[in-house]
């Protein structure tokens, strides 16, 4: 087997369209006891992929790939030159989180990982090698920090000094023994612009965090609008504003993001920008799949995405709105009711 270093491998990744890479051990890694102690706390939520058994596995690499010696961390940006969150005013339209605008960001991360190993492959032989993107039980940030990536901010994102924290992460764990990087200080100081701005007031102190505050799920505008599956908490409901599907707003206000470039992939071109929310309300099931399909979107499932357009509806206090939410009232599914129901009181 030829030897490969960690430069060319960077290199390599570059060329498959990555605009970060850097390469950690393939060793557990001190984070791993901080996330079991948050998961045991209940801040997951619902979230039982999080507190099973893979909980234990996110704890070594080598629990998803035996013969692992080395993960290759990559970022890819999917900022476009739309605006943020926070600069958008038009009200009678949905938000739906910048990531999900696009084609889904796993296929994406997925075909540029293989297109690495099969260059890797060419060039240092046959090696074992394993793709983790997300949905694998991977602490993809804590190793994408210690390949040297960037920091984990208060928000729990990665930050990049240059370039921001609008990064898609993906590992690529092999059998090569590749020379690791070293973590970059973190940045953030006593900046809490992340925690101020947090509508729901989702980033909570935590004193075994590496930085000092945690993610309390449960409380998200992210996990409200995709990972919960039944009735969102009322005193959450209007602080979550015209979100129906995830939320930018700890990353649109990061001193860090000034000057984050744009990416001008083709495939995280939005594909519904903003849509109103009266025509999200009168969407049928075959409609939501047809008009989200191959985004992220779809996770939410047609039930909870008109759940929280009903939220997103009652925020706004339109009378227009009335004839949408009375329909959804007379939903056949409860959660959906529940909440149009909500949102009618809200007209009154």
């Amino acid at each position: 087997m030829s030897r490969v270093t960690s430069s060319r491998v960077k290199e390599l990744a570059r060329a498959c369209g990555f605009d970060l890479a850097g390469i950690a051990a393939a060793t557990p890694v001190p984070e791993a006891d901080w996330f079991q102690r948050w998961a045991a706390s209940g801040m997951a939520g619902e979230m039982a992929y999080l507190t099973d058994h893979r909980a234990d596995i996110r704890r070594d690499p080598r629990r998803l790939l035996a013969s692992a010696r080395s993960v290759i961390c990559v970022g890819k940006l999917y900022r476009g030159p739309e605006p943020l969150s926070t600069e958008f005013d038009a009200s009678e339209r949905a938000w739906i989180s910048r990531y999900a605008w696009g084609e889904d960001y796993h296929r994406v991360l997925r075909r540029g990982l293989r297109r690495l190993a099969r260059r890797l492959e060419a060039e240092a032989g046959s090696f074992d090698w394993r793709i983790a993107v997300d949905t694998a039980p991977f602490l993809d940030a804590a190793y994408a920090r210690h390949a040297g990536l960037g920091w984990v901010g208060k928000n729990t994102c990665l930050i990049n000094e240059k370039q921001g924290s609008w990064f898609f992460l993906g590992a690529l764990l092999v059998s090569l023994e590749l020379e690791p990087e070293a973590p970059p200080p973190e940045r953030c100081g006593s900046c809490t612009r992340c925690i101020e701005a947090c509508p729901t007031q989702a980033i909570v102190p935590d004193p075994a965090a590496p930085l000092g505050w945690s993610v309390d799920a449960r409380r998200c505008i992210s996990y409200l609008t995709i990972e919960l599956r039944g009735a969102i908490p009322e005193e959450l409901r209007e602080p979550m504003g015209r979100h129906v599907f995830g939320c930018d707003i700890c990353q649109d206000v990061c001193p860090w993001n000034r000057r984050a470039p744009a990416n001008r992939d083709a495939a995280f071109a939005p594909r519904q920008f903003a849509p109103p929310l009266e025509r999200l309300a009168a969407l049928t099931e075959e409609e939501f799949r047809e008009m989200f399909r191959g985004t992220p979107v779809t996770r939410a499932r047609y039930r909870g995405f008109l759940r929280n357009v009903a939220v997103a509806m009652g925020n706004r206090r339109d009378a227009a709105y009335r004839p949408a939410l009375e329909r959804l009232a007379a939903s056949a599914d409860p959660v959906v009711a529940e909440h149009a129901r909500w949102a009618l009181r809200r007209l009154d």
